[in-house]
């Protein structure tokens, strides 16, 4: 796989915002959102958003994400994604349920920022061991 991209650079401190539909099918993403992934809106509204999602991230992550966002609870993590050239790039994420007048879930919203060195050199090892897990 190709190597990070420089995530400070390429976010230069904004914030990354994408919706989605109970399903997960994008509905919106933002012109920093593009930009760090390196795809249009054009590209990425109409599908699933695992189209950044990147092959070193462990399922249980997304099944421990997908449980707690479909309960109604906001979910915080640290995902590594892969960009439309095939360059990667790790996100400090929070996803939030967005609910109608009957508190009904109705899709969701994130909003990511670059992750620190720090976080995702505690992270890497962990993932690598969960997925190695999941082979088993």
């Amino acid at each position: 796989m190709s190597s990070i991209v420089d995530d400070e650079y390429i976010f230069e401190g904004r914030v990354i915002i994408s919706q989605t539909d109970v399903e997960g099918v994008i509905t919106f993403v933002n012109r920093q959102f593009c930009d760090v992934s390196g795809y249009t809106a054009q590209e990425l509204i109409g599908k699933p958003h695992n189209i950044v999602r990147h092959p070193d991230m462990p399922t249980a992550k997304f099944a421990q994400m997908w449980k707690t966002i479909k309960s109604g609870q906001a979910w915080n993590g640290l995902i590594k994604n892969l960009r439309k050239d095939g360059m990667y790039y790790w996100v400090e994420i929070e996803i939030l349920p967005i609910k109608d007048d009957r508190d009904e879930i109705t899709g969701f919203i994130s909003a990511g920022k670059v992750a620190s060195r720090t976080n995702v050199q505690e992270n890497v090892d962990l993932y690598r061991k969960m997925i190695e897990t999941e082979g088993n």
